[in-house]
Formats: structure tokens, C-alpha cells, sequence
């Protein structure tokens, strides 16, 4: 299928540490998000798709390009790494034109596509200054304008929202949204959730190297339901609040959150769960103050499938 990106049974290792492990994908067009701690495996698959990195075992394709194809790969592909660095006294425009003429564009052409990008991003007359004197937003806008100055049908972000602001981050989504319906394969890796729901056509969780679900949320949702929900329930007895929990059958597992203000409880009928929950409330013997995460939010599905404790790394 050469409108997919492929992975069969891939794995990579550092010497004797794991990047990924026998990880297998076929991504359609449209929007994936790579969702997993720091650490999980998101920055490798994506080095691994751009051959920035060569599998240990497995076979890679890119709409019906291998990673060893270099140069085709890179016609169709556009990479903006987390890493900032950029080469000193450069302007915003020089660094896109430059990016632009590697691909062996003509110095007119490139000058156009140059020109789109930058107007794309809202860079503005910015990019005639230099990258030194630019905000972390600004930096992050200038790779991104070089990443899809040439048009490519796959582009590969790896964190893209990390560290900007609200109305950076909101431009950066629209953006986003925009190339993904367009038809292009927009690839993003992130451990910020709260986006996630809403730009994703599809999520890949990923931990530990390992795959552990892919969908929608609502799809992933229903292919972890054999585990049990983690609910998060700020109130005045905790303690006594998980005994009661207990005692009604409607727990597998109970934990006090780090403040003692709060109990994080383990459930496998989730429906039943806030069923009995609101009959306690009902009953005026806790002041429970807040129930969190619901099910089929992003966060929830993700911190349950990890085992954090609600506190995105």
C-alpha cells in the first residue's frame, strides 16, 4: 500500500538498551499522534521512518519508499526534530531558503516556497531577523516552515507543542488540522494529553518500547477495557471513602494521592463504579470535591495504561 506508512515487526537497540520492540503499524493519511512518557520509544519510531536510524530487525516503508532511499524519501518528507540548534547569525528566511535549496530547487522556486511557508507558520517580517534574537514560539514556527516548504506528503514533528505558549500552540494546531485534511500524513509525538483527543485522527500509545493500543480514543478505549479504570476522587476521608468502595465490591485496587487529599481507586465496570459513587455522595457522609479522569478522555486512557499517577512526565 503505497499511501501507508509501514512498520513489520520492527525493533531497534542501543548496544543492549531498547529503543522499540517488534513494533507493527499501517498509517493511513490524516492526523497520528504518538502519545507516551519521555523516554517511551516516540523520538526512535520517528528517527527510524526518516532512516535517520536503521532498524535492528524489521522492515520500514513510506508510501512504498524504505528509509535507505534517501533522497526520494526527503523529496516526499519533511522532519522537525525537538532539537533546537541553527547555525549562528542565520535570519528565519535564510534558514528556510537554505533548507529549501538542499533539495536542489531552483534559487526562484525556492524564494516562492520560501515565502509560502513563512506566511503559513505567521512568521510575519520576523523572518527577516535573526533566529538568535527569536522566542521559543518563534523557533519552533521557523522549523516547522522549513519542514513543509518543499510540500512534502509526510511530515514528521516531534514535540511540536512543547513549550509554547496558548496562542502558539492554538496557531500550531490549526495549522495541523489544515495539512491533515489536505491529505498529507502529519506524524506527531507528544506527552502533552490534553490536546490529543482533539487533533488526532488516530492515537498510538506507546511505552517502554513497547505498542500498547491504537485507534481513536474511542477505539483504544474499547481495546483496553479488560483493564481497570483509574479514578481519581478529591475528598475530606479519603481513606474511609476506599474501605466503603471495598466493602461494596466496586474496587480492585485503592492508592492515597501524595497530599493525602485524595485516593486514586481502581475499577473494571466503570458505569457501576460512578453509579455507587454518586449514591455515597448522595448521602452527605464525604464532601467529595472532585472526580477525575472521566472515561474515554484522553489522560485517562493514558494514565491508566501506564500506570502513572496523574501526573503527565
Amino acid at each position: 500500500m503505497n499511501d501507508r506508512i509501514i512498520f513489520e515487526d520492527v525493533s531497534k537497540f542501543y548496544g543492549e538498551v531498547l529503543g522499540v520492540n517488534r513494533i507493527s503499524l499501517s498509517i493511513p493519511p490524516g492526523i497520528t499522534t504518538l502519545v507516551g512518557p519521555n523516554g517511551s520509544g516516540k523520538t526512535t519510531i520517528m528517527n527510524l521512518m526518516t532512516g535517520l536510524v536503521q532498524p535492528s530487525n524489521g522492515h520500514i516503508s513510506v508510501l512504498g519508499l524504505t528509509p535507505a532511499d534517501q533522497t526520494e524519501l526527503f523529496s516526499i518528507l519533511g522532519y522537525c526534530t525537538q532539537f533546537d540548534f541553527f547555525p549562528r547569525g542565520l535570519t528565519g528566511w535564510q534558514f528556510v531558503l537554505d533548507g529549501l535549496m538542499l533539495h536542489g530547487m531552483e534559487e526562484d522556486m525556492a524564494v516562492a516556497l520560501a515565502g509560502q511557508a513563512i506566511e503559513r507558520v505567521q512568521l510575519g517580517d520576523a523572518a527577516g531577523r535573526k533566529i538568535a534574537g527569536y522566542s521559543k514560539g518563534m523557533r519552533q514556527k521557523i522549523r516547522l516552515a522549513q519542514a513543509i516548504a518543499h510540500h512534502p506528503r509526510v511530515l514528521v514533528l516531534d514535540e511540536p507543542l512543547n513549550g509554547l505558549d496558548p496562542m502558539a500552540r492554538a496557531e500550531s494546531i490549526a495549522l495541523f488540522e489544515e495539512l491533515g485534511r489536505q491529505g498529507m500524513h502529519v506524524l506527531i509525538s507528544s506527552h502533552i494529553l490534553d490536546e490529543v483527543d482533539r487533533v488526532s485522527d488516530r492515537v498510538i500509545l506507546i511505552t517502554g518500547g513497547y505498542l500498547i493500543a491504537e485507534g481513536n480514543i474511542h477505539q483504544v478505549r474499547q481495546e483496553v477495557h479488560e483493564k481497570p479504570m483509574q479514578v481519581l476522587i478529591r475528598c475530606d476521608h479519603p481513606e474511609v471513602l476506599a474501605s466503603k468502595m471495598f466493602a461494596i465490591n466496586h474496587c480492585v485496587e485503592a492508592r492515597l494521592h501524595a497530599d493525602g487529599k485524595g485516593v486514586f481507586l481502581r475499577t473494571a465496570d466503570i458505569d457501576q463504579f460512578y453509579s455507587m459513587l454518586n449514591g455515597i455522595a448522595a448521602e452527605g457522609l464525604f464532601k467529595i470535591d472532585a472526580v477525575a479522569p472521566a472515561d474515554d478522555d484522553a489522560n485517562a486512557i493514558y494514565q491508566y495504561l501506564i500506570g502513572t499517577d496523574g501526573s503527565p512526565s
